[in-house]
């Protein structure tokens, strides 16, 4: 499979990793204010940044593409750290979220949200704890 990439020092994985902890924190004010779209939708670009902080850590690239999917597969495929592939899953599960959240006639409700943060605390404390 190909993958849109391009290449970045791999010192900048500390630029990702910023963001992923600001989107981690604002999932968390978004639960406490009972906006479960926005918690939702902040657990989502958590994982991703924290993917993209993986891949600029271990491989010096990030992703230029479109299909956060495909990022997970590039993680998976081309990483050997371990749990890589349990914790794969953990981001598949929250990314493929990110549509019914953002354009989907219906809203994310509490307890979908409460999965989510719940999914996207575990997949946090094992991707800064590899950073």
């Amino acid at each position: 499979m190909q993958y849109s990439t391009k290449k970045v020092e791999k010192s900048d994985f500390i630029v990702y990793l910023k963001k992923a902890k600001e989107f981690y924190q604002t999932m968390y004010q978004a639960e406490k204010a009972e906006n479960w779209n926005a918690a939702g939708l902040n657990g989502v670009h958590c994982v991703i940044c924290l993917i993209e902080a993986i891949l600029v850590k271990y491989l010096g690239i990030r992703s230029s593409g479109e299909d956060h999917m495909a990022v997970i597969d590039l993680l998976t495929t081309s990483i050997n750290i371990s749990d890589i592939s349990q914790k794969s899953q953990t981001a598949r599960r929250v990314v493929a979220k990110k549509n019914l959240i953002e354009y989907e006639n219906r809203t994310f409700i509490k307890s979908e949200a409460l999965d989510m943060i719940k999914q996207v605390q575990r997949f946090y404390e094992w991707a800064v704890d590899k950073l």
